[in-house]
């Protein structure tokens, strides 16, 4: 059958490193707050030169290198970021240009934190259908630039950063390697509980994020544990079968508390949010690189892919690596 299969991760991060300490140096907050409620100790914080697009044209040199692609060999470029270089065009234009390819179809996807999880899904079912056979899927965000620098609420929790993966069509076995199965929603209904405060269409400014932090929680362990759930049915799997979840890193409380609700031990959790802090669409594809190249994750493993975020939007994806 033909799949899509995931044959090279890559991340990128930006020069500048910030920890609990220093952010406490101009917020009200201490390292002792923020772990606590967060598990957070570092974040990244991009520069002035420093951009979506060049976090993400770096995520996917570093993931073409490592499924042994050419840039020629790329044909379809979907994006997810919450906070691209431009309204328009679409980021995803850009790292085209910044890879140097000529022509290949090019696009964003916004779901904020469950962004990439949209694109994966996007890019798999171009794939399956021959509309494509190797794409760049690209989760890249500079939340800094949309911080309220005042709000210690908010601002501790975000960091920037970008990841990216390669799939490739491959026919396969059934018990081969690829997407197995993978389930989006989303309920607008919830708006209010994590935004940003404006927009080209609103307020003609690019807003801040605005949370309440309570309710989120509650809706991502519920939302995140069902998703989770469903995919792994779709696939034909049960919770024993999973290797590895990798998470959307938001909040370690959030993926300790997803973890019990489906009954996984916690060491077969990725985290990475104790380094990272949360990077939107980036987390999970910066997480999944980080397993992948420190070798916990293994080829013929099933990993599950999860996030939720603001919308609400939320998702998982079931691959057998």
């Amino acid at each position: 059958m033909r799949r899509a299969v995931i044959s090279g991760t890559g991340s990128a991060l930006p020069m500048r490193r910030v920890s609990n300490a220093e952010l406490a140096e101009t917020v009200d907050t201490s390292d002792e707050w923020i772990v606590e409620r967060t598990g957070i100790r570092f974040r990244y914080i991009a520069g002035p030169d420093e951009t979506t697009g060049t976090l993400a044209a770096d995520a996917a040199r570093a993931a073409l290198t490592a499924a042994g692609k050419a840039a020629d060999d790329v044909d379809l470029i979907v994006l997810a970021t919450a906070t691209p270089d431009q309204t328009f065009p679409a980021t995803a234009t850009k790292v085209q240009a910044m890879l140097g390819i000529d022509d290949c179809v090019a696009f964003d996807v916004g779901a904020v934190c469950s962004g990439f999880l949209y694109a994966i899904q996007v890019a798999d079912s171009l794939i399956k259908t021959g509309a494509a056979n190797c794409a760049l899927v690209i989760g890249a965000e500079t939340f800094s630039r949309i911080l309220d620098w005042e709000d210690r609420t908010t601002c501790v929790l975000f960091g920037d950063g970008a990841g990216a993966v390669v799939l490739e069509a491959r026919d396969v076995a059934e018990d081969g390697p690829g997407i197995l199965a993978s389930r989006l929603h989303a309920d607008g209904r919830h708006n209010e509980l994590l935004y940003v405060d404006g927009g080209p269409s609103t307020t003609g400014t690019v807003g801040k994020v605005r949370m309440k932090g309570r309710e989120v929680f509650r809706h991502a362990v519920t939302n995140l544990a069902s998703v989770m759930d469903e995919s792994l049915v779709a696939a034909g799997l049960v919770p024993g079968d999973v290797d590895w979840v990798v998470p959307h890193q938001a909040n370690a409380r959030i993926l300790d508390a997803t973890a019990r609700k489906l009954g996984l031990a916690a060491e077969k959790v990725v985290v990475t949010v104790d380094q990272h802090a949360n990077t939107s669409a980036a987390s999970v594809p910066l997480a999944l690189d980080t397993a992948m190249r420190d070798g916990r994750i293994k080829p013929g493993q099933i990993v599950v892919l999860e996030a939720m975020g603001g919308g609400f939007t939320w998702g998982a994806a079931v691959v057998r690596i």
